[in-house]
């Protein structure tokens, strides 16, 4: 039985999304996985995260590392600390908000792989003004299978790190 070996990309280039405060580096391309998986590493400041969004191909493997989320998985929340997994399956909508007092970091496996370098070069492009044009943030996920079906999440009061301290 032959073993392969994946090496992560120590040194990929962080790619950095302000307008949903974004820092990511693929870890392990699509490319060495034969296109069944990529891997990434996600740094999220503190009220941020993606719009709500549906993967008609992917599913999503969230592995939180440091700090602590508010998923919302097909309209049902729940908040996420490190060193807990949760998982969007293809077809169901998801959004997340840091709802840490620090940046936190999560490990993401998306299944099948798909090139995460160029999809988020291109996301960070289209947001570089902040929110885009509801049109052409339509056109961008219809090329990648993907739908934007609404805003990100807002920090609820009760979760906000301030509130958790009182």
């Amino acid at each position: 039985m032959k073993t392969d070996f994946l090496h992560g990309e120590q040194n990929a280039a962080p790619i950095d999304i302000p307008a949903i405060g974004l820092r990511l580096q693929v870890r392990i391309d699509s490319k060495a996985t034969g296109a069944s998986a990529t891997l990434l590493e996600t740094t999220d400041q503190p009220g941020f995260g993606p719009p709500q969004h549906r993967h008609e191909i992917e599913t999503e493997v969230f592995h939180v590392v440091q700090g602590r989320y508010l998923f919302d998985v097909d309209g049902k929340q729940t908040v996420v600390s490190a060193g807990e997994t949760i998982v969007a399956k293809q077809g169901t909508t998801h959004r997340f908000i840091n709802i840490d007092d620090q940046p936190s970091r999560m490990l993401v496996l998306v299944t099948p792989g798909w090139d995460a370098t160029r999809f988020f070069s291109e996301l960070g492009d289209v947001m570089a003004n902040g929110s885009p044009d509801p049109a052409v943030l339509k056109a961008f996920g219809d090329e990648w299978r993907i739908e934007f079906v609404g805003p990100p999440l807002t920090m609820p009061a009760e979760l906000a790190p301030d509130a958790l301290s009182a």
